[in-house]
């Protein structure tokens, strides 16, 4: 009946250790527990819940919490009344319903003219915990407030029991137990929630006073550590990753990069330095990853600890993300970001002076900074922070970094390097049928390992004569495989051969989950199969490239995890991309598109081979023909590429582009400050390689000069007043480049274009604002097929052909084109490409079918897929930029609804089912047809219910869904709490009040 207290009576009962608390108290009412904290009766807990023991100090019967540095309960020597009450009340925290019912009738019959206190404190005690089942985080309000000592002036002195001692009264309320109605709040939910607390307390304390005494997991409460093991299957760590997190350099908050090969677990090390700094130090943090893709997989990822421990995840990708970010009052955020956004999500910091409230940057991919224009803007960024706040800490983490040096230099920071792989690499090179182990110790680098044993048949030899279907069939479909292939039409090409020479037994592995994969690839498709995937899939057998939509592709990397498909035929962007390992990788050539294999992307691939936890070794095979085989020793025997500085290489997105932002956000507003700022760049690190002919101020001063001149910044430039402290401007326009993230190499054109669209915007349909948002940079790649543009042409409304005049795109030279004529009339081809690429978005947004789209123009899905993408980024861009021109007020609630539209492509009720990360529109059709309508509907969601419901939807991607919807939720309701608590903010400025 009283669970683990089975009599009244012996010395180890509850009774007994009431009794001897109550005589000791008796005996010695000026007991010291200034230092104790918060007393505690020992062992109430134990049957509770056990675990929690070891995290209190405990000392004879009574346990003593550490206190919490905000909100610890002072007891003083003067006041032994205050801390009698406090002990009585500690004592009565813990007791079943019955007795407090019990007590405080009791107290009401001693004092009818006192209210007591008892009551109050069991209320808000109770009112406390069922509000913090709706925020899991109010503990942290909580330790502000609810620790605090009671002040004895606001009670008299308590005096629960005149006659019959404590004892006596526990025995009589204990018989009664049973029959009292208990309270709706779990006992065990309170004293986990209040352990968790506690732990956080002790973590904070740690952490702020730079003590190697790190508390339960890393300095996080022990709930961190369950929820790793629950989602994501994590018992332990790897000693590196615990050698990782205990060093010196991270306690004392430095900068760090660390590297290891792929699939060593460098993410979970950066996700607890993450939790870290959102739990203990109570700091946002900025993630950012390479693709939008991944920064979506890592949203699903991490909203569940979102959830589970208070704070929020905000997804920064395409065209997703506030700028400036809502400032939390409670809730710390975590930003998930791609390079460009997270530039963005910077600068709005930087602008609004809140940029230390970023206590944490981790960049995913740090080689990237070499990567071309990308690689500029995600130096830009880390440069910013770096000058801008010295309060935030930059972790950069990546598989191949070469030139460390520089990079710790430019991020001033520590070094941390292992070469742990949960699995051994074995590298190999096939020349004709011979397969060699890649060996360092030989002379020419190679050893004889093996002949290949398949035979052969002459039509099979010529149809593969790389004998890729003797090293696939070793491996599948017993176990994984990857082929990287050169180009996209190669990975279709393979996939169709491998099947062919299959004998039949592969179509019955797994022969039902295959057919189920076609059938949803089919509703994907609104009714089409992509015909190459028909013919594969029932071997296991699938092509993976960026010609897939965003639906296909997922469906065929979750096949993949499942084992339901064997064999990938894929390009490099695989490999950077979304984590698919596999049992063996195959190298289909040395070659990128027509490149010759770079050392890192051969690393990045090879890297994919060994799944942790499933092989206990992984294989690469890469397949040489002897005219490359020298070519190959240099290669699997080279150091990685060296990372340098793209600043210079990428003009207008580089050093422009920075030197803009420097004056726009005031961060240097002289020549001399602009030198200052830029000797901490990658650049300036590496100014002596980078630019023989001239030196940084040189090319700082052309910078300057050449931006003047466009019209975004404005001051003087001379000679002799290059170093002076003249102070430059910017311009208006220059403000809207630089807010948008316009490529200044479009700015000008750009302006011109939406200044001339005010003259006589078309607003019959939106094919005229659909043109000004259609991206630049596509038009390049752009051929039209004249045929397909004239047929289009030929639709068009009166209206809709008046809008082709007035961007310069005649009818005339259209038809032209289409029959072969000659075209003497001047027109801008760039014009003409990119009212094509117009057209074919406009067809999306009106069928919202990218396959019927695609087909229609004689486009791959995967650049119709591209195309919009980059329409949906762009037309967020072109909102900030008419945000800060007065002039262009008029495309500011235009381009609002565009760039929804633009984003979804959908119909308008699958919309805030898509919102929810990893949500596409086949999964955002089958929640709606299943009647889950809402966000509310999803977040409310049942994951066994929904499993049920929807086909191909595993339990853990359920709960995935689940997570993210409840994510979404809270954050859209914390924002409009933001706004109600600003609304009803009394200002300090009030006329007459002072």
């Amino acid at each position: 009946m009283f669970g683990d207290y089975d009599s009244f009576y012996g010395n180890d009962t509850l009774i007994a250790q009431v009794d001897d608390v109550e005589r000791k108290y008796l005996q010695d009412k000026n007991m010291d527990v200034k230092a104790a904290g918060e007393i505690v009766l020992g062992n109430l807990q134990s049957g509770v819940h056990q675990k929690e023991q070891d995290n209190f100090s405990a000392s004879q019967n009574v346990v003593v919490l550490k206190s919490d540095k905000e909100g610890a309960c002072q007891m003083h020597d003067s006041d032994p009344t205050d801390g009698n009450q406090k002990l009585t009340e500690s004592i009565l925290d813990d007791l079943p319903s019955s007795q407090l019912l019990y007590f405080e009738k009791m107290d009401e019959l001693s004092s009818a003219s006192r209210t007591s206190p008892l009551s109050e404190g069991r209320d808000e005690h109770v009112n406390s915990f069922s509000d913090q089942n709706r925020d899991p985080l109010s503990f942290y309000a909580r330790a502000e407030h609810g620790n605090k000592p009671i002040d004895s002036s606001s009670h008299s002195k308590c005096i629960l029991f005149k006659s019959e001692s404590l004892k006596d009264h526990l025995k009589s309320a204990m018989t009664g137990n049973a029959r009292a109605q208990t309270l709706q709040v779990s006992k065990t939910k309170q004293l986990k929630e209040a352990v968790l607390s506690e732990e956080i307390s002790v973590a904070r304390k740690a952490i702020e006073s730079s003590s190697l005494d790190i508390g339960p997991f890393y300095g996080l409460p022990s709930k961190v550590k369950d929820l790793f093991r629950q989602l994501r299957g994590i018992e332990t760590l790897y000693e590196w990753q615990h050698d990782c997190l205990m060093l010196e350099s991270l306690q004392q908050r430095k900068n760090l990069i660390y590297s290891l090969p792929t699939g060593g677990g460098k993410t979970l090390v950066a996700e607890i330095i993450i939790l870290q700094e959102l739990l203990c130090r109570q700091k946002d943090v900025l993630m950012i990853l390479p693709y939008v893709a991944i920064v979506q997989e890592k949203v699903r990822g991490l909203s569940s600890f979102g959830i589970e421990l208070g704070f929020l995840v905000e997804e920064y990708a395409g065209s997703k993300g506030r700028f400036p970010p809502i400032k939390r009052r409670v809730k710390k955020s975590l930003y998930i970001a791609t390079i460009e956004k997270g530039h963005a999500l910077v600068n709005s910091l930087i602008e609004t002076e809140r940029i230390e409230d970023l206590g944490l940057v981790v960049v995913d991919e740090l080689h990237m900074l070499g990567a071309g224009s990308r690689g500029a803007v995600l130096e830009i960024t880390l440069a910013k922070i770096l000058y801008t706040s010295k309060k935030t800490q930059i972790i950069g983490m990546s598989a191949t970094l070469s030139n460390v040096g520089d990079l710790q230099k430019f991020l001033q920071a520590e070094y941390y390097t292992n070469n742990f792989r949960p699995v051994e690499l074995k590298e190999y090179i096939k020349i004709g049928d011979t397969i060699y182990a890649v060996d360092n110790k030989t002379e020419n680098g190679f050893t004889f390992s093996r002949l290949l044993n398949f035979k052969y048949s002459s039509n099979l030899e010529k149809a593969d004569p790389d004998h890729i279907i003797a090293l696939v069939t070793e491996v599948i479909p017993k176990y994984s495989c990857l082929i990287f292939c050169p180009t996209k039409k190669n990975c279709e090409n393979v996939a169709s051969m491998v099947c062919k020479y299959l004998k039949k037994e592969f179509r019955a592995h797994k022969e039902q989950e295959k057919q189920d994969l076609i059938k949803n690839l089919k509703t994907i498709g609104n009714g089409t199969v992509c015909p190459v995937l028909k013919q594969t899939i029932p071997f296991g057998i699938a092509y993976h490239h960026s010609g897939l939509t965003n639906d296909e592709r997922k469906s065929i990397e979750e096949a993949y995890s499942a084992g339901v498909l064997c064999l990938l035929a894929c390009t490099a962007t695989l490999a950077a991309g979304v984590n698919l390992p596999a049992r063996r990788v195959i190298l289909r050539a040395p070659y990128i598109g027509n490149d010759f294999l770079k050392k890192n992307q051969y690393k990045q691939m090879t890297g994919r081979a060994g799944r942790a936890g499933i092989d206990s070794a992984g294989e690469s095979i890469l397949i040489v023909q002897e005219k490359d085989k020298h070519l190959v020793q240099d290669l699997v025997h080279s150091p990685l590429e060296n990372c340098y500085s793209n600043l210079l290489l990428e003009l207008t997105k580089g050093i422009q582009s920075l030197l803009l932002s420097l004056v726009g956000l005031k961060i240097a507003v002289t020549c001399e400050g602009v030198d200052n700022f830029m000797c901490c760049t990658l650049l300036g690190v590496q100014q002596q390689l980078l630019s023989k002919e001239k030196n940084l101020s040189e090319i700082i001063k052309d910078g300057l000069e050449s931006l003047i001149e466009k019209g975004l910044l404005k001051g003087r430039m001379s000679e002799k007043d290059h170093n002076s402290k003249s102070t430059l401007t910017i311009t208006p326009l220059g403000k809207a480049a630089y807010k948008g993230s316009i490529d200044l190499a479009y700015c000008n054109i750009l302006y011109r274009d939406l200044k001339k669209g005010l003259e006589g915007l078309v607003l019959e349909s939106n094919l005229h604002l659909l043109y000004l948002s259609t991206p630049y940079d596509m038009t390049s790649t752009c051929s039209p097929d004249w045929m397909i543009y004239l047929r289009q042409f030929n639709q068009l409304s009166a209206a809709e052909q008046k809008v082709a005049d007035i961007v310069g795109v005649p009818e005339s030279f259209i038809t032209k084109k289409a029959s072969g004529q000659a075209v003497r009339k001047n027109v801008d081809n760039a014009v003409v490409n990119r009212f094509y690429l117009t057209f074919v978005l406009y067809s999306l947004l009106k069928e919202t079918n990218i396959w019927s789209v695609s087909e229609k123009f004689n486009l791959s899905r995967g650049y119709v897929q591209n195309l919009l993408s980059s329409a949906a980024s762009f037309a967020s861009c072109l909102l900030h930029f008419c945000e800060e021109l007065e002039e262009f007020w008029v495309y500011k609630a235009l381009l609002t609804e565009l760039t929804k539209q633009l984003t979804y492509c959908v119909k308008t009720e699958l919309i805030p089912l898509m919102e929810v990360a990893g949500v596409l529109e086949a999964r955002a059709k089958q929640l709606y047809n299943a009647g889950y309508k809402t966000l509310a509907h999803l977040a409310n969601a049942n994951p066994e219910t929904l499993v049920r419901m929807i086909e191909h939807l595993s339990r853990r991607q359920a709960k995935q869904i689940i997570s993210s919807a409840k994510m979404l939720l809270s954050e859209k309701a914390e924002a409009l709490q933001e706004e109600v608590e600003e609304l009803l903010k009394v200002p300090t400025d009030i006329p007459g009040t002072h």
